[in-house]
């Protein structure tokens, strides 16, 4: 008796995982409302070529976060991703990211951190990456 009480949990175990893998293969396939806005935002513009840097002082860029990625919004036709590290994703929510850029230039590599809104606590850091430039026409 003691044998078929664990081959019926050992089944119904596996039962249970096959049909979790099954749901989160299913929601593998089905985009996030975060990346079908992502999608959405690139819809139209050009991809330029990678950039090392980013001069966050000329611009004045409204920031926005979808992800990892964060979203330098310099004008109505020009924006720059990067696809950080993870671990700024509460740029989404809200939070303040700190950064210390050298001579006004934010690179890839550079640390950046996150501050929650309105508690002031650290939330999250994030390594910055490339900066990719995506224009509309």
């Amino acid at each position: 008796m003691r044998f078929l009480m664990t081959s019926i949990t050992v089944s119904a175990f596996s039962v249970a995982t096959i049909v979790a893998a099954s749901a989160s293969s299913r929601q593998a396939e089905r985009p996030s409302r975060a990346e079908r806005a992502y999608d959405k935002l690139l819809a139209g513009k050009t991809v330029g070529s990678k950039e090392t840097c980013f001069n966050t002082q000329r611009s004045h860029p409204r920031l926005s976060a979808y992800g990892k990625k964060l979203i330098y919004w310099v004008g109505p036709k020009l924006i720059y991703v990067t696809e950080t590290s993870g671990g700024c994703e509460g740029v989404s929510f809200g939070d303040t990211l700190i950064t210390y850029p050298f001579k006004a230039r934010l690179c890839r590599g550079d640390i950046a951190h996150t501050i929650g809104v309105p508690s002031g606590k650290p939330s999250g850091s994030c390594t910055i990456g490339n900066f990719v430039p995506y224009r509309s026409k």
